[in-house]
Parts: C-alpha cells; structure tokens; sequence
C-alpha cells in the first residue's frame, strides 16, 4: 500500500514528471501533516522555511487589507503547493495567511531539502516558475477586477474569465463559495447576492443548482457594463 507521502509527491505537477527512483527519494524527506477545518498552515509574520503539497482537503489563502478586512487571494487543492515565496525571500516570513478550510493532509518538504532539488532537478525549477508566473497572472487579474469600479462589472467579467475560451452558452462552476467570492472581488456576500440577480433579471446568466452558473453569451458579459 502507498504511503500518502509518496502519494503526494507522485500526484503533485511540480514532481510527477520525475522517474520513481526520485520520487522515492523525495518521499523519504517529506513529512506528514493532518490540519482540522479553521486551523492555520501560517500566518502573516510567521517565520518559514518549508514547502506545504496539499495532498487532501482545501486551503483558502488570505491577506488582510489596509483597512483591516480580509481578502481571499486564492483557493488551494490537492496536487497544488505553498510557501515557496518564503524559500526565496531572505526574511523567511509569510505575509498571507493559510487557512485550512476542509479537513486536509499536508505533506511538508523541509527548504534546505528543497534547495537542494532545485540544484538537482532544474526541470522542477522550470514547471515552478511557471506554476508562479501564472499565480502573478491570475494577481493581475484580480487587481483588474477590484479596479472596476462596479460591483456588477466586476462579477460580469470573473464569471467571463471563468468560461475560458468557450463562445456562446456555456456552464461555469464557481470554484469558492459566494461569500469567499465577494471577498475576492473586494465587496460585501449582500452586494455579490445583488449582482447575481440583477445579470440573471437581466438575462446574461442563469443560477442552477449549487454553484453552477449557465452563462447565455459569454462575449456579452464579457462587454458587460453595469452604468449603461
């Protein structure tokens, strides 16, 4: 039977492109942490040197804002990993928070041991950058979202963004709860609640069942504009 450390490293995109002779090595440096539902991996000003592998469960990443309310930058999930901002950062501290929002198991890989893998495997290095490069994209983007001055645009333009490059109708799926949702666009869960039903009055979406949302033309929300 596997263990869930090797599991972890086998699944995760950054090694399951290494041979199992390497992958066993990384498993025999990894250890093995279970987190219960409102436990924190870190905080902001926590000091660290590890990489967290999200092997089960979810993990919501947050900042606080300069008037003091939280943000959620991103959602977190199995195969996807944190912290390696700190194994590059001379002070070693956190400025997000990690919190664990299912129960989940974490495998933990110590820096020097990750420094370590870098100078032995670049190719891991490669497919980390690029896993950080799209996380500075997927910023940006978020930044254009809380820049838009309505609330509604806002919504119009992330539930564009999650349809991809599909045309005409399709079926997207809200990948955080509504209220994580109205943190990220940077509003309150009654103004997000609000929005939701005016695109849907107005016939741009359609809610379904959990948190499916049928969008009925994905280039006219992607135009859409709440002050005309």
């Amino acid at each position: 039977m596997s263990h869930p450390q090797h599991m972890c490293v086998s699944t995760v995109p950054i090694f399951n492109h290494l041979d199992k002779d390497t992958l066993r090595l990384i498993h025999e440096q990894i250890t093995h942490q279970s987190y219960e539902r409102g436990e924190y991996l870190f905080r902001a000003g926590d000091p660290s040197n590890v990489l967290y592998i999200i092997h089960r469960g979810m993990v919501k990443i947050t900042r606080l804002t300069s008037s003091g309310k939280e943000q959620v930058i991103r959602m977190v999930g199995p195969g996807d990993f944190i912290g390696e901002r700190t194994l590059f950062n001379e002070a070693g501290t956190h400025d997000n928070y990690a919190e664990v929002i299912t129960k989940a198991e974490i495998c933990v890989l110590q820096g020097d041991d990750f420094a370590q893998l870098l100078s032995d495997y670049p190719a891991v290095a490669l497919r980390i950058l690029g896993e950080v490069s799209q996380r500075l994209a997927d910023s940006e983007r978020q930044t254009t979202y809380v820049s838009t001055a309505q609330v509604g645009s806002r919504l119009a333009l992330y539930l564009a963004d999650l349809a991809g490059e599909a045309e005409g109708e399709v079926t997207v799926t809200l990948p955080i709860t509504r209220k994580d949702l109205a943190s990220y666009l940077g509003t309150t869960p009654e103004s997000i609640s609000r929005k939701f039903k005016k695109l849907e009055d107005q016939g741009y979406i359609t809610q379904q069942k959990g948190r499916e949302i049928l969008i009925h033309n994905v280039d006219e929300l992607l135009f859409y504009n709440e002050d005309v």
